[in-house]
């Protein structure tokens, strides 16, 4: 039984503030509501949303802002990230999410893991595009380079 819900907050893949939304009980339970990123669809949430409207707005326009003067710097830049390898260019492990937003971090870009795309780990040395969403609208790609140690 799906509960309805009006979105306080802007929440990835379910929605924008303002929505009303219907999402199973121990998701509203759990972690919407606790999080005050959504409250049960009444009269006073519609209110509330109604009051704050003006500065989500803003907020999701410096958001938006943000995300694509970050996409630009991803963009211009290339991080490389050594590994022990064979001689055949097989890595002794796999570069991850993680390993490449940390090689971000020290380059003075820093994002979360999480919002990197990989379809698979990468396994091999060499050049590779990887896709970061940073916004609802923005997807940026990367250059990373797996060098040998």
């Amino acid at each position: 039984m799906a509960k309805k819900l009006i979105l306080l907050q802007d929440v990835e893949d379910l929605g924008l503030a303002g929505e009303e939304v219907n999402v199973s009980p121990g998701y509203a339970r759990n972690f919407l509501i606790p999080k005050k990123l959504a409250a049960p669809a009444s009269a006073t949430a519609l209110k509330q949303i109604a009051a704050r409207k003006e500065k989500i707005e803003a907020e999701r326009k410096a958001a938006l802002e943000a995300a694509q003067v970050l996409a630009a710097k991803i963009a211009e830049a290339a991080v490389t990230i050594n590994m022990q390898a064979s001689d055949d260019g097989h890595l002794f492990g796999s570069v991850t999410n993680r390993a490449i937003a940390e090689a971000y971090a020290a380059i003075g870009i820093a994002f979360d893991h999480q919002r990197i795309r990989l379809e698979s780990p990468i396994r091999a040395t060499g050049e590779y595009a990887v896709n970061i969403k940073l916004h609802q609208s923005v997807m940026a790609t990367g250059k990373v380079i797996i060098g040998r140690i």
